[in-house]
């Protein structure tokens, strides 16, 4: 649609399947492009929840297909609603994002840069162990 390009990294979209499979939460991972002067409209399933990671580029997004949305630029995160869709509207400037929606954990979301833990608590204790050489890493 609107010359957007998709790769469905898990999930199915328009009977494409990802090659990520056997995730609890059915997920779908959707990295998009939007070309200048184009739009794309996704609809969110009912029951999940989901945010678009913008990395590279800008265009205005919206939660609602009738909305006139919020122009947002690299690198943001749009958090969306249950049951809403996406859509993006693009200037100029070409916009690629990953759209990721999933059913609800239903539990406590604490975030700081590129952690995401329960607590405010085990962000810090992260960040400690970075600091002191002792963060877990393979």
């Amino acid at each position: 649609e609107g010359g957007a390009r998709i790769r469905v990294i898990t999930g199915t979209i328009d009977g494409v399947s990802g090659p990520v499979t056997g995730i609890a939460a059915n997920p779908i991972y959707l990295d998009v492009f939007v070309p200048a002067h184009s739009a794309f409209i996704q609809p969110i399933h009912l029951g999940h929840t989901a945010f678009a990671y913008v990395f590279e580029g800008e265009g205005k997004f919206a939660g609602d297909e009738k909305a006139d949305g919020a122009t947002v630029s690299h690198p943001r995160l749009v958090v969306l609603g249950d049951g809403d869709s996406v859509k993006v509207v693009t200037g100029k400037t070409p916009v690629r994002f990953l759209l990721v929606s999933g059913k609800p954990l239903h539990e406590p979301i604490a975030r700081y840069g590129p952690f995401v833990m329960n607590t405010e608590e085990e962000i810090e204790q992260t960040l400690q162990e970075l600091r002191q050489g002792t963060f877990v890493t393979t």
